[in-house]
């Protein structure tokens, strides 16, 4: 072929492919389906003039010219760009979306820590002098008969809630730690705060002073529990990939999973805060019953609902992609 034939009749054809990658950028997608499409045909055809050029003209100044620009192509067409999504994209959407998809995970967190609250609860009304032994100290003055309000000072309640959330958040990340133990650190710690919560709520019944259980639990307590048995989810994904990596090595199943549930962790970490700052600021109050449930209530259903309607969302998305 004659070179001059072979510049004349490809030039076109390259300086289309120049103009796609100039309008596509970093970013293919601009293109749209079409753009995308002759992109790619575009650049398979210069694959071939390459090609021809390399093995009819070798040294000619042409390939200076087509083997830049068959680089620029193959990283627009093939590269894997990492998503980088915003604090606002991870905190509306992509942290509810891993609460859903692992909601085997939540049925067991959740039944590892309301389970021995029940029966400790039960317990607890049935031999309430065994069972006092159990509860903190600073606890125990809710199980007395005429305990109707538990004081704490306004000038305290700033430090309170900064020891408080600091605590949860530590108590958190234990939860979440405990995967490493094959799941058994995990499951260990929810059993225990649910043992401790279902004793108290036991001897407060047995009292006559559940009331006082309901106003200085459940304001900051359901929010609480919710983010500790997510805690609980990011554990047992450890404890998942350790006991059960598939067709991959240990190694690399725990540091895949790593990711996401270090993640699940760090998102459920503003909600900690959350539940910190109502304990430390609203729970002292002493609300009245109907008041604290409301409050209750409303934190986790404001959590729970995020969970079911972020979550969903961003499957429905993911669906109509297809």
């Amino acid at each position: 072929m004659n070179l001059n034939a072979f510049v004349s009749e490809g030039a076109p054809a390259w300086q289309e492919l120049e103009t796609l990658l100039e309008r596509a950028g970093s970013r293919p997608e601009r293109l749209g389906v079409e753009g995308v499409l002759e992109l790619g045909a575009r650049y398979r055809a210069l694959i071939a003039d390459l090609a021809l050029a390399r093995r009819c003209f070798p040294g000619d100044p042409v390939l200076e010219r087509l083997e830049p620009l068959a680089l620029r192509a193959r990283q627009a067409v093939y590269s894997e760009r990492r998503r980088r999504g915003s604090l606002y994209e991870f905190f509306a959407r992509v942290y509810w979306r891993e609460l859903r998809a692992h909601r085997a995970l939540l049925a067991v967190s959740l039944t590892a820590m309301f389970a021995p609250t029940l029966l400790a609860a039960a317990w607890a009304v049935h031999d309430p002098g065994a069972a006092i032994g159990l509860v903190p100290s600073a606890y125990r003055a809710a199980a007395d008969p005429h305990v109707r309000h538990l004081s704490v000072g306004l000038t305290t309640q700033a430090a309170l809630a900064s020891s408080i959330y600091t605590h949860n958040i530590a108590v958190t990340f234990l939860v979440f730690a405990g995967g490493l133990a094959l799941g058994a650190g995990t499951l260990a710690l929810l059993a225990y705060n649910g043992l401790l919560l279902g004793t108290l709520a036991g001897l407060t019944i047995q009292a006559g002073t559940f009331s006082v259980f309901v106003r200085y639990i459940v304001p900051h307590g359901l929010l609480e529990l919710s983010c500790f048995s997510i805690a609980g989810v990011a554990g047992l994904r450890l404890a998942r990939a350790l006991i059960e990596p598939g067709v991959r090595a240990r190694g690399e199943a725990l540091r895949a999973d790593a990711r996401g549930a270090v993640l699940m962790v760090l998102g459920t970490a503003p909600w900690l805060v959350l539940a910190g700052l109502t304990e430390g600021f609203v729970t002292p109050r002493g609300l009245p019953v109907a008041d604290a449930l409301a409050v209750g209530c409303a934190l986790a259903t404001l959590f729970w609902g995020l969970a079911l309607t972020r979550g969903r969302h961003m499957r429905t998305r993911a669906f109509a992609r297809r």
